[in-house]
């Protein structure tokens, strides 16, 4: 590898917030759902998008530079991964997630990184998702986007656990219900109890309520830290919820999870998780350092320490496998009979 080389990847890496900034633009303007399904100009995107034509044509080429667009002669086209995930209404679309709440809240929290490293977070500052959600309005945003992010993991732990013996299942940290809603879908018998935040809560009973699954999914208002948790569950699932909170807490919360499962009931932690050797993913890396902007006392957790703590927790059966390649991992364990 040459010098050059090594120089073109720190580039690559210092310069990837303008490649983000980019993808966010594009999504703010509705660039990909005006090209879906048909090639345009720069002038024919700029009249659909409210963009300048010569604005229009330097936005596109920055998305064709990132691969996220094709381009042929004139005309610019949706790449096969944008047309799939950032066209408005498309079946998998997450873009609202990456628009509202990446980009409108995560990035300026960024901005606390450095302080938050060496803890000198001033006092005003967000340092904890219950400072951030006690603003009914930021809990609004983060959690209209995050229903729409959350939708295709759910769809994937649908598939990846048989959940067709559970009755009762405990989301603690389940936000506006998208995990609840979905698992629910998937097995008809199955009731949850959902615990989160108030605000997010009286938000998530409208999902639930639009999914028509009221009678069968519940909020249990609170701090998933203090909250009450109902016992005898079949299974209990912990979502985005260990990287969102101190890592002190880790232990707590599995001992509480045991307690509150039946014998042969089952724990599922889905999260960000790199491999022990600290090597990546890269995304799971890159988001655990995000959450620490805010929580400056997260824990970065790895494959191999969450094994080991389902074990020290006394369960069995304990496993830590991908599911979100190169993102996240589902650790599984379950309390013995």
């Amino acid at each position: 590898m040459t010098l050059l080389t090594r120089a073109e990847e720190i580039s690559d890496v210092a310069f990837g917030f303008m490649g983000s900034k980019a993808l966010f633009a594009a999504l703010h303007h509705g660039v990909f759902t005006a090209l879906s399904g048909q090639s345009l100009t720069a002038e024919q995107a700029g009249a659909a998008t409210g963009l300048h034509p010569e604005r229009a044509r330097t936005l596109l080429t920055a998305l064709a530079a990132l691969g996220l667009v094709s381009v042929e002669g004139e005309c610019f086209a949706n790449a096969p991964a944008a047309e799939a995930f950032l066209v408005k209404g498309a079946k998998h679309d997450f873009g609202d997630y990456l628009r509202l709440q990446v980009d409108r809240q995560m990035y300026p929290l960024l901005d606390q990184i450095e302080k938050a490293l060496d803890n000198t977070l001033p006092e005003e500052a967000t340092a904890s998702y219950a400072d951030w959600f006690s603003d009914p309005g930021e809990a609004e945003l983060y959690s209209a986007s995050q229903h729409s992010g959350s939708l295709g993991p759910a769809r994937s732990l649908a598939r990846s656990v048989d959940l067709s013996e559970a009755r009762q299942l405990l989301d603690v940290g389940g936000g506006t219900g998208a995990f609840a809603i979905t698992l629910c879908q998937a097995w008809p018998e199955l009731e949850v109890t959902i615990v989160d935040f108030p605000n997010v809560a009286a938000l998530g009973t409208a999902y639930v309520k639009q999914a028509g699954l009221d009678d069968r999914i519940h909020y249990a208002p609170g701090d998933a830290l203090q909250a009450d948790w109902p016992q005898a569950q079949d299974a209990i699932l912990m979502s985005y919820l260990f990287s969102g909170v101190p890592g002190e807490a880790h232990d707590g919360l599995l001992s509480r999870a045991y307690q509150h499962l039946s014998p042969g009931g089952r724990l599922m932690i889905h999260d960000f998780v790199v491999k022990s050797d600290r090597t990546g993913p890269k995304l799971a890396a890159l988001w655990q350092l995000q959450h620490t902007a805010f929580t400056p006392e997260a824990r970065s957790l790895d494959d191999a320490w969450l094994d080991a703590a389902l074990g020290n927790a006394g369960f069995a059966e304990a496993s830590v496998e991908t599911m979100i390649p190169g993102m996240t991992m589902l650790a599984q364990g379950v309390r013995p009979m």
